[in-house]
Parts: structure tokens; sequence; C-alpha cells
């Protein structure tokens, strides 16, 4: 069990999302709380203030219980944007519940989990019109109202050729206006409502094909229990503007960025997409951002580009060691020394937070030595989500920090190594799977969370993820093998764009470690412009041989790959989609 139980920050505890909604009208008034633009090519921001924040969210939840729907259940799925939020809060804070849906999700799978949600109501982006058109006409849900966030002009989905007929559909900006006369005369059942924080309002599905996919239930008492525990760990402050291009309906982005982020005060930037995030970070001032590890191993490997097209690696790592070692002696000079690599991403970046997946400590480091404070976390969505963390104060390369103040930890039968599965109790814990009380039963044991990752504490305890208890490779003398560290280590190879490690059963009953590798095509022309496609198998396996196996014990060693420029298949937060991609690799 972790050691490390003080907090760093005095942090003000929420009960609700309620007291959320007080706090953006009492304490933050007019400052900016969203900024935005119409389009990627559009010069002009948008921007909402703290007060409109709170306003319209009362209005929409003012309009939605005169129509019926208080103590029912609202999905709502839409790209990131300002309506996403409103209609969040707005639902949650009139005492009705949110489904949150993957706005990547198939047509089929939206109408699975419509119905598994038995939801009474949606709320959705115009793109997705046309299923929701088919849902109405089918008439096999428990759908009552369709809300669009936009005007629908006849819109024609080319792959269904269904033609749009706007049978009924509501649009938030009627209900925003709506919402508003009704409160203008008097309406007060919105403010009437006490809420019952430790109610299951948030049902959330995790990723996966609906055939797998568990709809996990949490309360606002577990969100703002998360919201408390980050609070006290790290220092967000109102001066900060977050770049928001991880899907809302996922926890990590939607806790961390938009619920905690807001209860700080910050402005949350709204993403172009991930092609404009470079243009954002510099256009709207970002000073940090929540993501995945893969796409900060990508984004440090094009500094590295960057820095060697100018001549400058020599320089660069020259400075890098002149800066650590000033460091020590408390004195700070790295965004005057790499202010050009800096403001390349807007000059104010100073803030990245990563999770979902181990990161190479290389990109860690670089980062870090930029003076860009890079900080690791652990979570799930049954956990909402937050476990452990890094922070300005606690940080070990490769670790997740430590466990949030008010979580608990333990690792359950570790081995020889202190390996076992990662065990959480807290306020954060999930109530359980809706309609699932086996799969509940199978996770939730005696007060604890047992979450099928694997990990350790080191003698200081900081947490180290090593794995998921269902990916480990066991090798038939007994060997355990963890397809994460070695992907980490593909990974690192410069034409490398990601990897997967996995086990392909043998003749004599063992497994054959093999990989695939996903290879960047321009860097590959780059580095080899006398090379052929059919050639660059040769040149990955060898450095895997000379690089990777030869420092490796021999059990762990690769001995076969598959090289491709086609990416994994992958969730819609960049998490490799292991079970499906075995599949499409080793057949049923």
């Amino acid at each position: 069990m972790s050691k490390r139980k003080d907090k760093l920050y005095d942090g003000d505890k929420l009960e609700n999302f309620r007291e959320l909604v007080e706090r953006y009208e009492n304490r933050y008034g007019d400052k900016p709380a969203f900024v935005y633009k119409e389009n990627p090519k559009s010069k002009e921001q948008i921007s909402i203030s703290y007060t409109q924040f709170a306003q319209d969210i009362k209005s929409l939840a003012t309009a939605l219980l005169s129509m019926g729907f208080r103590g029912k259940k609202v999905a709502l799925i839409a790209p990131n944007r300002y309506e996403w939020c409103v209609s969040y809060l707005a639902v949650t804070t009139a005492d009705i519940s949110i489904v949150p849906l993957d706005k990547s999700l198939p047509n089929n799978e939206i109408k699975s989990l419509i119905d598994r949600s038995k939801a009474d109501a949606v709320i959705f982006d115009a793109k997705y019109a046309p299923v929701f058109e088919e849902i109405k006409l089918e008439n096999n849900t428990n759908l009552k109202q369709y809300i669009c966030m936009d005007k629908i002009e006849n819109i024609e989905d080319s792959n269904q050729d269904i033609k749009m007929k706007n049978l009924d559909f509501i649009y938030c900006a009627t209900l925003l206006e709506k919402g508003k006369d009704l409160l203008a005369s008097g309406d007060s059942n919105y403010q009437k409502i006490k809420l019952d924080s430790n109610k299951v309002s948030i049902l959330l599905f995790t990723s996966g094909t609906t055939a797998i996919s568990k709809c996990v239930g949490l309360s606002q008492a577990n969100i703002c229990a998360d919201i408390y525990a980050l609070s006290q760990m790290t220092d967000i402050r109102k001066e900060d503007v977050f770049l928001s291009f991880l899907p809302l309906h996922h926890t990590f982005e939607s806790t961390c960025t938009f619920l905690y982020g807001t209860s700080c005060g910050i402005t949350v930037a709204f993403c172009d997409g991930l092609k404009y995030v470079k243009k954002n970070l510099v256009e709207f001032k970002v000073t940090g951002f929540v993501c995945v590890p893969l796409m900060l191993e990508i984004m440090y490997k094009k500094i590295e580009k960057g820095v060697e097209e100018q001549g400058k690696t020599k320089l660069v790592k020259v400075m890098r060691k002149v800066c650590n070692a000033l460091l020590k002696v408390g004195i700070d000079i790295r965004s005057k020394v790499f202010k050009d690599i800096l403001n390349q991403f807007g000059g104010r970046l100073h803030t990245l937070i990563a999770g979902g997946a181990p990161m190479n400590k290389e990109a860690i480091q670089g980062f870090v030595d930029l003076g860009i404070n890079l900080l690791q976390g652990y979570g799930l969505t049954e956990t909402s989500p937050v476990v452990a963390g890094e922070n300005d104060k606690y940080k070990r390369s490769g670790s997740v920090g430590f466990p949030l103040p008010g979580i608990q930890v333990q690792i359950d039968h570790p081995n020889e190594e202190g390996i076992g599965e990662i065990m959480v109790k807290g306020p954060t814990v999930m109530h359980g799977y809706i309609d699932n009380e086996t799969a509940t039963q199978e996770v939730l044991k005696n007060g604890w969370f047992y979450t099928g990752d694997l990990g350790r504490f080191d003698k200081d305890g900081f947490l180290y993820v090593t794995g998921r208890k269902k990916d480990v490779i066991v090798l038939k003398n007994g060997k355990n093998i963890f397809p994460e560290e070695l992907e980490i280590l593909i990974n690192r190879l410069s034409y490398v764009s990601e990897s997967i490690v996995y086990g392909k059963p043998a003749k004599d009953n063992d497994l054959t470690i093999c990989a695939k590798v996903v290879y960047n095509t321009d860097s590959m022309k780059e580095l080899y412009p006398d090379k052929k496609e059919k050639d660059y198998y040769d040149i990955i396996w060898k450095d895997i041989k000379a690089q990777i196996n030869h420092a490796m014990p021999a059990y762990k060693a690769i001995r076969e790959i598959i090289v491709t420029d086609e990416p994994l298949i992958k969730t819609t937060t960049q998490k490799v989609k292991r079970h499906e991609e075995l599949k499409k690799i080793l057949g049923d």
C-alpha cells in the first residue's frame, strides 16, 4: 500500500453538480468558461462566460423539467462542443440521469446502446440526425423525445439514402428560450430540487463492442469525490486555458478537463480536430491539456525531428544537461533557453496530463527538460476515473504517482516481483454495472474494486502499472511477459508509430512472442530514401534484434514480427483494442 497520504493543496469539496453550477456564478462570473471557433478556418473566437454557462444550464434544465423528465434518462451524443457541456449539467442537476455515448459509434451500436440504456430522450449533434430518424421511424426503443443541437436543413444520409423529414425534433435553442421564459415568469421547479448526491445518475458504457461493453453506474458524489481529490494534489488555476480534444463522453476528459477544470475556473478551449491541435495551442494560448501517451510520444518525436532538421540536436542535448544542473541549485532557465521550441506550441504550455497507458520514459524526460510539466495518472471509468497521479512534488519516471487522498490502493497476491492485481477502495468507486449483477460481483468484493490491471508499489510507495491481467503472456515454464513493457521499447524506434506484442500458440503448446509493428511511411522514406517498401521488414527486424532482443532475457525475446503502415484498431481515446486486433491477427 502507498505510504503517501498527505495533500498538497486545499481544494473545496463539492457534494454534487448543483454546487458546481453555483460556484460558476458566485466565484467565476464573467471569466471565460469556454472558447471555440465555428470552424477550423475561422479566425473569430467565441467566448462564453461562467455566468452565461450557469444561466444556460438552468434554462435548459427548467425546460426539461417542464416536459416531465425528472427521474428519467437522457442520452447525449455529440463531438466536443459547448452544447454538450450545457446538456450534461442541465440533465444531471435536474435530477435526470445522463447517458453519454461515444461520438464515434457506428449506427448499429448507437441503436443498441439507446435500447440497452432505456433512455427516455436523446440530445444530439445534427450529424447524428439520420440515425435518430431511423430509430424514431422503427419505434422500438424507449425514446420519447429527440432534441437536436442544431437546425436541420433537409440532411441526407448518403449511406442509407434517408432524407430527413425532421419529424418532431426539438432544438436545444428552442428549449433554452423556453427555459428562460419559464424562469422569468417565476418557475422555481429547478431551484426546489434537492439532489441525492449518492444516487446513480451517470451511466457510462465501457469501450468495446455492444456485446461486451458494460454500463458503469456512477453517482455525482463519486465524481465530486474525484474532483476534490484532484484539487488537493494538482495546482490548476483559473488563469489556465486547457485544450479539450479527447472525447467528452469518456470520464478521463469529462472529469479532468471539463468538471475538475471548470471547478477551478479554467477556460476550456474546444479543439478543431486532431490535425489542428498544434494550431489551436497557439491561437487559444493554451497552458495545458489532458491526453493519452501515444499523442505525446508522437508530439515529442516531431519536436526531436524539428531540432534535428535545424542541426541543433547536439546543442539541445548540451543545454538540457546545463538546465538540469542549474535546476539542482534552484535556477530555472528552461523557458528562455528553449523559447523557440516552446513558441511552436503557443509559448504558454506548461502542463500535460497523461493517462490510459504506459509512456516512453525518454519522451517524459524530454518534455520535462523543455520546462513542460508532464504528469502521469492512472484510473478507470469504474473509479470516476482517477485513482493515482503524479504532481509537482511527487514524481518518479515510469510510475503513475501516489493514490489520490481518500483513495486506498492495494496489490492482490503480489508475486516475487511485488506484481499483482490492483485493488481500489474509496468514494470514487462505482455503484456497479447496470443490469449486470454477475459482472458487478466479479469485480466488487468486500468493498474493494478489482481493476483487472496489474501493478506494484516501489519501496517509497510510488505505484507502477505493468499491464492488464488478461493480457499477460504466460509461458509454459511459468514466466510472465508484460506486452506493454516490450511495446514501449519498440515504440522508441524513431520510425515506429505504434505496436502490439502478443503470444501466438506454438506446436509445443507454448507461446511464441510476436509483435505487430506499425511504421510511419514518411519517416521511413526520410531515413531510408534508397529503400523500397519491401525492404522495411528487414530494417525493422534487424533493429528489434539488435536494440531490443539483445538487451532482454531470452524468454522475453521477440521471435516473429508483422510489419505494416495500417494503424491498429483503437478506441476514441486512442487505446488499442487488443481483443479486436488479435482477432484480426490470429483469427477466431
